[in-house]
């Protein structure tokens, strides 16, 4: 009972430490996927065949990332700055339009 309690008590303290602030660098990276939500939704598409002793299918499944801030119409680079900022504390370093691999 005891060791089962302790772990628990390292889970809710793991849970509780990735809510933390991360790093400017790595907040950067994260927050583009939002801006680039917030210029339009993301698909995905895949299709493909199967062969088995039950014979051959074909199987496909199709996504769509669909952000609220597209809805909304909102900035991209708002939408950015505000995320770095949410995640880290921190403001970016520079722009959303100088950030390497920025396409808008």
């Amino acid at each position: 009972m005891r060791a089962r309690a302790g772990h628990m008590a390292l889970a809710l303290i793991g849970t509780l430490a990735a809510c933390g602030p991360v790093p400017v660098e790595q907040a950067e990276l994260t927050c583009l996927r939002d801006a680039e939500l917030a210029v339009r939704p993301q698909t995905n598409v895949a299709v493909g065949i199967g062969t088995g002793s039950s014979g051959t299918r074909g199987f496909g499944s199709v996504s769509v990332d669909l952000s609220g801030d597209y809805l909304m119409g909102r900035d991209p680079s708002q939408v950015y700055d505000r995320c770095v900022q949410r995640r880290s504390g921190q403001p970016p370093r520079r722009p959303l339009v100088d950030q390497p691999g920025w396409t808008g």
